[in-house]
């Protein structure tokens, strides 16, 4: 009898066991990713009459928290470019420059339950993100105000200048899972804007506020290990 209890129990841990370790599968994510991203960029607050589009790229590091909040520190160099001769100023610029930031982003599925709605479960993976970054400046080129020049005045200006900012960045991450339910891959989609505490991203000290850029970016983010699990499934 005692051998048949025995038995009996040790069954039902081993069938526990199976049970839970089956349960934990798609809960499971990666506490480290690696990636990096291009994007296209525009002095959108600047010191010239018109803007022009020009290219950036970054490299990041990610530290999940969990699948849905993350720590990102972002590497990039881009151009900035704007102005024209066919304005009444004259002014044209151009930056290229190199960024240092990081962030703290928080997706929609940390703050809802995704389980029970096709609707919730798409917008999981909604994030905002802000942080602190630092911008290296190095004006290539630039023109004097015109009209300043016909009486002999032109603004301060400086080329080369270092700038704290302050990103804000509305995106959406599109994960997929590998065989283990897993978030292996991720392609990141996202708007940023830039606020510079400062008025030299343009070469050109003038008007009442600073500068700032915004940029359009797509990326891909690899998970490179420390598997760790978390208290909601992911995949579904």
């Amino acid at each position: 009898m005692i051998k048949l209890i025995l038995k009996t129990s040790f069954i039902i841990l081993l069938c526990s066991v199976s049970f839970l370790a089956k349960a934990q599968i798609g809960f499971d994510y990666a506490q480290y990713d690696v990636g990096f991203a291009a994007g296209i960029n525009q002095a959108s607050s600047a010191d010239v009459q018109t803007l022009k589009t020009t290219p950036s790229i970054n490299l990041n590091f990610t530290y999940n928290q969990s699948p849905f909040i993350n720590y990102i520190f972002n590497v990039e160099v881009g151009r900035l470019k704007g102005g024209s001769p066919n304005t009444t100023t004259q002014r044209q610029f151009e930056n290229h420059f190199s960024a240092y930031s990081f962030r703290v982003q928080v997706q929609a599925g940390e703050l809802i339950d995704y389980s029970q709605s096709a609707i919730a479960n798409a917008f999981k993976n909604l994030y905002l993100s802000s942080g602190l970054g630092y911008i290296n400046n190095n004006i290539v080129y630039r023109t004097d105000d015109a009209l300043l020049l016909a009486y002999n005045q032109v603004l301060p200006f400086e080329p080369k200048t270092n700038e704290i900012f302050i990103p804000v960045r509305l995106g959406y991450e599109f994960k997929f899972f590998n065989s283990y339910n897993q978030p292996s891959v991720k392609i990141d989609l996202g708007y940023q804007y830039n606020f510079i505490m400062g008025d030299n991203l343009d070469g050109y000290v003038a008007g009442a506020h600073n500068d700032a850029y915004s940029q359009v970016t797509l990326g891909f983010k690899f998970a490179i290990g420390g598997v760790t699990s978390y208290r909601k499934q992911i995949h579904y």
